[in-house]
């Protein structure tokens, strides 16, 4: 009776080995995360993009016990970054962040390897930075109203840089041009981080960039700034008009910026990821940052994986008919 005693309960503890060696993925899940986490940014260091995941990642690697690692990626309009994150392991370790040209590229390339819509989970919308129209310290134009005559009689002798085919700086650029019925001579960078330091060496006369990247540069008198591209003024850069005052009515571009995760990344982690983003938006440095650099988080409504989802949506929509009226190709 002891052996059988003896062997039934070894048999429950082999049992119950089997059960736990059975459920590894359950296991490390429970775990997560336990190692560093990469969030890829598929733009240059330096950038708004950049400036935008840094303070994200600092307070979210507080709050998940994980340090997070950015990874920047420029280049081809950001498809070359979105591509690395859209085939990553769905682990919850490599993450994304990126703004409104994830939205683009759908219109823009014709030989993608993701797809845009159903390549990638969403975590949560972060922030929508608004834009400013800004030009190189010895342009002549004094306000906005002498840029739009500038541009209007020069054209092709005004170089503008942005951050490459699709980018946020970009489709300011497309919306601009369009109102205005002018075509410039456009200078593409691997980010506007490298052509922010274009415009403060006097290389190109002008750009339409995110807030995030200009309102230091503005304050310190180092560019000029023009105006903004939202529909009321904003509070870090009070003096500057709107592009609706200046006569381009309704004219109204921002960068929305938001997390992503490889799509099939179990539902608890992107849960986890989703929670610590929304204290990151709650975070008292972040706000404080956020508002130094002309911009806010968004309410929490908008920070889930289901309204991002909506957003995404909607974004691909309109801007392929803005693409599409442009004629514009990325290469």
């Amino acid at each position: 009776m002891r052996f059988i005693s003896r062997c039934l309960m070894l048999g429950v503890t082999i049992l119950a080995g089997i059960a736990v060696a059975g459920l590894p993925d359950a296991a490390a899940q429970q775990a997560y995360p336990n190692k560093a986490i990469t969030i890829v940014v598929p733009a240059a260091a330096g950038g708004p993009t950049d400036t935008v995941t840094r303070l994200m990642a600092e307070s979210m690697g507080r709050t998940l016990g994980a340090q997070i690692i950015i990874e920047n990626i420029g280049g081809a309009g950001g498809t070359l970054g979105i591509t690395r994150a859209a085939k990553a392991p769905a682990d919850g370790y490599t993450l994304m962040l990126y703004h409104v040209g994830l939205s683009t590229s759908a219109s823009l390339y014709d030989n993608l390897r993701y797809d845009t819509l159903n390549d990638f989970d969403a975590i949560g919308r972060i922030t929508d930075v608004p834009m400013t129209v800004v030009g190189k310290s010895t342009l002549a134009p004094r306000n906005i109203a002498e840029w739009i005559a500038f541009v209007k009689e020069r054209q092709q002798g005004v170089t503008y840089g942005h951050a490459g085919i699709g980018s946020a700086s970009h489709l300011c650029e497309l919306l601009l041009s369009s109102a205005l019925g002018i075509k410039l001579t456009t200078v593409s960078y691997r980010g506007t981080g490298p052509a922010m330091n274009d415009l403060l060496g006097g290389q190109i006369d002008t750009m339409c960039d995110q807030t995030t990247n200009t309102t230091n540069q503005i304050k310190e008198g180092r560019i000029k700034g023009y105006a903004v591209t939202t529909a009321t003024r904003i509070s870090a850069l009070r003096d500057l008009p709107t592009l609706d005052e200046a006569g381009l009515k309704g004219f109204e571009v921002s960068a929305w910026h938001a997390l992503w995760a490889p799509k099939g990344t179990p539902k608890d982690i992107i849960d986890k990821l989703t929670a610590a983003l929304q204290s990151a938006l709650k975070d008292a440095k972040v706000i404080d940052r956020f508002a130094g650099l002309g911009t806010e988080p968004v309410e929490m409504a908008k920070a889930t994986p289901a309204a991002l989802k909506t957003q995404l949506e909607a974004e691909v929509a309109k801007w392929g008919k803005v693409i599409k009226a442009a004629g514009v190709k990325g290469e």
